[in-house]
């Protein structure tokens, strides 16, 4: 599927909303040797638009690995469970880090739903960037 075009100011805007930080990892910006990507909430391939309300910033990671997800099975429960939406829910609400700061932890049924799905605490390549920016004090965030 071709991506749609977003205006310039489109994108500026939802780059300043997220304060240029992925809404799932919270990897900021700075940080990451790759743009982090305008990702569509409700994926244009369930029907969702390129309307501003539906766009945040995820990192490529992330990105990848939520595709075309709206849903997943929430581990403690068993049960389906809608994914987290950066826009409109606190990430604190839903996640914390672990204590060493690698990991990010789901404190509900979306967060723990939306860590599985995006393998936030086990892609080897993101405990490994993250154990760096631990060890030079750039991470976890504190806000």
């Amino acid at each position: 599927m071709t991506r749609p075009y977003l205006p310039e100011e489109v994108e500026a805007r939802v780059r300043a909303a997220a304060q240029h930080r992925c809404g799932y990892c919270l990897s900021p910006q700075h940080l990451v040797m790759a743009r982090l990507e305008i990702e569509h909430i409700l994926p244009l391939a369930r029907g969702g638009s390129n309307d501003e309300s539906n766009l945040w910033l995820a990192c490529p990671l992330c990105n990848r690995y939520k595709s075309d997800k709206t849903s997943a099975i929430d581990p403690d429960a068993g049960l389906e469970t809608p994914l987290f939406n950066p826009r409109i829910q606190l990430w604190s609400d839903h996640f914390r880090w672990s204590p060493d700061g690698l990991q990010i932890v789901g404190r509900t049924a979306v967060g723990r739903a939306t860590v599985s799905a995006l393998h936030l605490s086990d892609d080897p390549t993101s405990l490994e960037v993250r154990s760096y920016w631990v060890a030079a004090g750039w991470h976890p965030p504190t806000d």
